[in-house]
């Protein structure tokens, strides 16, 4: 049997996407293959937030698990920081 690894990703909340769902922006820094100059690539998720208790500009960490519907696979595993209010 493999081994059960799941992933983590550690983004920012840019949308509140209805009942407990939340779009969060993914940041990670790539070499680029021919400039060699570290570039940013970004990509968006949907995250279960059970008690709908993130906010727009919150940092948040992420665990991957069942797909909950067709486009979200991750679920909140906690609050890093709050953003601004």
């Amino acid at each position: 049997m493999a081994a059960d690894l799941k992933r983590v990703i550690q983004g920012t909340v840019v949308k509140k996407a209805g009942d407990k769902t939340a779009t969060v922006l993914v940041e990670r820094k790539v070499v680029h293959p021919r400039y060699h100059k570290i570039v940013k690539r970004f990509k968006k998720y949907l995250v279960h937030d059970e008690n709908n208790q993130t906010n727009v500009g919150d940092t948040i960490t992420a665990i991957e698990c069942r797909p909950i519907s067709k486009t979200k696979s991750f679920r909140l595993k906690k609050i890093v920081s709050t953003g601004v209010k």
